[in-house]
């Protein structure tokens, strides 16, 4: 009787680990299907951007349209952001190394801090808040009122009307706003330690050191934190924009999985690119 309590107990211990397991393996399976999805629209969004038959008026009207949202319109803010940074870290940063006696290493600490990881981080970030919810957004409110079913029956591809001028333009806009954000956040930072005298402020010193401790590896890195997390970004959004049902509660769900998914995706990216960057 023993025996066989001991062993229904142990069959149900093992029923419930290999559910538990289960789920798991069932969880995984899910996520790796959605980032291989997602590599492929970027791949197929590389490939056909090298086509000029792509590169139709239509096309290149949406494109530029994304670029004017995404980029251009989003300038204000991410320099506000940068200026703030640029006060809190570059102030804090000459403050300590002046009390170390290090202050020569302003260029090297500012390069690994700002232009390695907070800089792409943060405007990703930006983009992800803004242009992610909103491109998901739109394109599921297509989907449900069947707009995307009507450019398909008039012969219009919707992957290259669509998700390439979206996919281009966020990673367009994402490395110029980079760029913006790193200029900012440095005039910025040089501006407040100019004001407030915080030692032997020289501004050809001061860019010099910067300038010099960017090197090769560097500038890979900014180029790919900047210019594939957008990609992935938009290539996320669009997938989950058009791959909602005919339900129009299912739009909201789907901007917030796309903004939950490229946050994801871009740590994870930073984090494989500073690896291989770094390591």
């Amino acid at each position: 009787m023993g025996r066989c309590c001991m062993g229904g107990r142990g069959w149900i211990i093992l029923r419930g680990t290999m559910s538990f397991l289960g789920q798991i393996g069932a969880g995984t399976l899910t996520r790796l299907g959605r980032a291989s999805r997602t590599t492929a629209v970027v791949w197929a969004v590389a490939v056909q951007a090298l086509r000029p038959a792509t590169w139709t008026a239509p096309m290149r009207n949406v494109l530029a349209r994304q670029v004017l949202f995404t980029g251009l319109e989003a300038t204000n803010f991410v320099s506000m952001i940068a200026l703030i940074v640029g006060v809190l870290v570059v102030v804090q940063a000459q403050y300590w190394l002046m009390r170390l006696g290090q202050a020569a290493l302003i260029g090297p600490i500012l390069t690994a801090v700002v232009v390695r990881e907070v800089g792409p981080l943060l405007t990703n970030f930006v983009v992800i808040a803004r242009s992610g919810t909103a491109i998901s957004t739109e394109l599921a409110n297509m989907k449900v009122h069947g707009e995307v079913r009507a450019l398909d029956a008039m012969g219009i591809d919707p992957f290259v009307y669509l998700v390439i001028p979206r996919v281009l333009g966020v990673a367009a806009s994402t490395f110029c706003l980079t760029i913006i954000f790193l200029a900012v956040t440095f005039i910025g930072g040089f501006l407040c330690l100019w004001v407030i005298e915080l030692g032997d402020v020289d501004i050809g010193l001061f860019f010099n050191n910067i300038i010099g401790a960017i090197g090769v590896r560097d500038v890979f890195s900014l180029l790919a934190k900047s210019i594939v997390p957008g990609m992935m970004t938009g290539a996320i959004c669009c997938d989950e924009g058009l791959g909602v049902g005919a339900a129009s509660t299912e739009v909201p769900i789907a901007a917030t999985r796309g903004v939950m998914r490229s946050v994801a995706a871009l740590f994870v990216t930073s984090l494989l690119i500073s690896l291989m960057a770094y390591l």
